[in-house]
């Protein structure tokens, strides 16, 4: 094939950890290369086990691993570990409801290591076994995979052209794993990254018309119509992400005043996937974001469509300051109120 092919995550879904798992995903990984897939990163979510547990079973630095949905309980017996800890991701699911005190954890995040604001998001009806993380969870054992699949579009004329790449690569990933009972299927979300051809805001330039015209198109519609229902095998979110600060196209557009909340909202309604990685000044009320996270849980129950929301700080930079993130994923931006 003339296009990229770029797995964005391998994750391997557990409720123990032994030689045979870290063997497993190994070997997944090594199968894909061999078809000239790109492995950006391999990944483990551990059923029924603390941050701490993780954290002394995995050695590898390299290896992205979750706890999955942890309750408020749990995050603050976990916390101290959670900030101070590897590279480990959580969850709150605030789909039965959202306090102060969820909204606290977020504020002692960016106060005691601000970092870890990457690693850590609030979900309302997210369904499990999705290898993107921090919005994955445990239901069986087995893996996921899914692609940055904007780089598939790399050479195309049309959207539809980008579909159709989409599809073969799908189909031949069903041909390598369909028959392992291990698994579970293609998170078929469309994950963008920097620029280029990895982010989606400029795909959709090239092949469509400018992001402020296209949102109030159809456009975004259709592509989520297509990963949802022509995916041969779905699992976890098979929505479109519109990560702030991780597609450079969007950050431009953020500075420019021109990816409000309120737009990524819209777009999170009739097709996307919640608030990812939104700057949020050091000064932001958290009464504000309690009021954010109440309507994404109000319009996620409404239309029982899987939300998240995750901020992004730096520990530093306050409302009007620019961020330094540090954080290779990241574009930096001067923050803007929510």
């Amino acid at each position: 094939m003339a296009f990229k092919k770029i797995i964005r995550s391998i994750c391997y879904f557990s409720d123990t950890v032994d030689t045979k798992l870290f063997d497993r995903l190994n070997q997944i990984a090594q199968k894909l290369e061999q078809h000239n897939y790109e492995i950006q990163t391999r990944r483990m979510c551990l059923n029924g086990m603390t941050i701490k547990e993780v954290d002394d079973a995995i050695e590898d630095d390299g290896l992205f691993v979750a706890v999955g949905s942890l309750n408020l309980s749990q995050a603050r017996e976990q916390f101290d570990d959670f900030v101070n800890g590897g590279n480990n991701h959580f969850n709150l699911d605030i789909t039965a409801g959202v306090s102060r005190e969820d909204v606290a954890v977020l504020f002692d995040i960016i106060k005691m290591n601000a970092s870890k604001t990457f690693n850590f998001t609030y979900l309302v009806n997210v369904p499990p076994s999705s290898p993107f993380f921090p919005s994955s969870n445990y239901e069986r054992t087995g893996f996921s995979v899914g692609l940055q699949s904007t780089d598939l579009s790399a050479g195309c004329e049309t959207i539809e052209q980008w579909l159709e790449n989409m599809r073969t690569v799908w189909d031949e990933i069903i041909n390598l794993f369909g028959e392992d009972d291990d698994f579970l299927g293609i998170d078929s979300s469309v994950a963008p990254l920097s620029d280029g051809d990895s982010s989606f805001v400029l795909v959709i330039e090239r092949l469509h018309m400018p992001f402020p015209q296209a949102v109030t198109t159809d456009i975004f519609t259709r592509v989520s119509e297509f990963i949802k229902t022509q995916n041969p095998q779905p699992v976890g979110l098979c929505g479109l992400m519109f990560p702030c600060l991780e597609d450079a196209g969007l950050a431009n557009y953020y500075a420019d005043g021109e990816f409000t909340l309120e737009r990524n909202l819209f777009l999170s309604l009739h097709c996307g996937l919640g608030i990812d990685t939104y700057p949020i000044g050091t000064d932001e009320k958290p009464e504000r974001v309690l009021e954010v996270l109440q309507l994404l849980r109000t319009l996620s129950n409404r239309y029982q469509k899987p939300l998240a929301a995750r901020f992004i700080s730096d520990g530093v930079a306050k409302i009007g300051e620019k961020t330094d993130l540090q954080n290779q994923y990241l574009q930096e931006v001067v923050v803007r109120a929510l």
